[in-house]
């Protein structure tokens, strides 16, 4: 089971908080933890997963592994840039969307249009043209949650 946790490279405290406890649970419940591989969000969920014992992998938008964050069991240089968003996201059952950022707005719009739930901590809230809430998006109002709707949502 792998669920993916992105986020921004230059988070917030909190995020870095959620995303180390996130990548913990997630650990702790058996998953692989996907992320893009460098710091903030992704360094910090990796280092929660981690030090819970469980497997990491880094989607990175580099040719090689240069920068990538060092709690990472499997390195996966893509060379792609931005587009390495379509091959984490396609590789999760779900994506924990934490905190906020452009790239983390496009692994979030990505997964919804493959069918893969997205739930948010504490990140991006999408709205329709009409001001509705966007469908597939659940909020969560700490890790423990995030992770409990992730397990359950996911798809597959």
């Amino acid at each position: 089971m792998q669920i993916a946790v992105c986020g921004p490279a230059d988070p917030r405290p909190e995020d870095v908080t959620h995303a180390f406890e996130a990548g913990r649970l997630l650990a702790g419940h058996g998953a692989t933890v996907l992320c893009g591989g460098y710091g903030g969000v992704m360094e910090a969920a990796a280092r929660g997963a981690w030090e819970a014992g469980g497997t990491t992998v880094g989607v990175l938008s580099g040719a090689d592994d240069t920068g990538a964050n060092p709690y990472l069991t499997v390195k996966i240089s893509t060379g792609m840039g931005e587009a390495r968003n379509v091959v984490l996201v396609r590789s999760a059952l779900a994506v924990i969307i934490i905190g906020g950022s452009w790239g983390t707005l496009s692994e979030l719009a990505l997964a919804r249009r493959m069918d893969v739930p997205v739930v948010s901590l504490g990140g991006w809230r999408v709205l329709d043209a009409w001001g509705e809430p966007v469908e597939g998006v659940l909020a969560a109002g700490d890790a423990a949650e995030a992770v409990r709707l992730a397990l359950l949502k996911r798809r597959g």
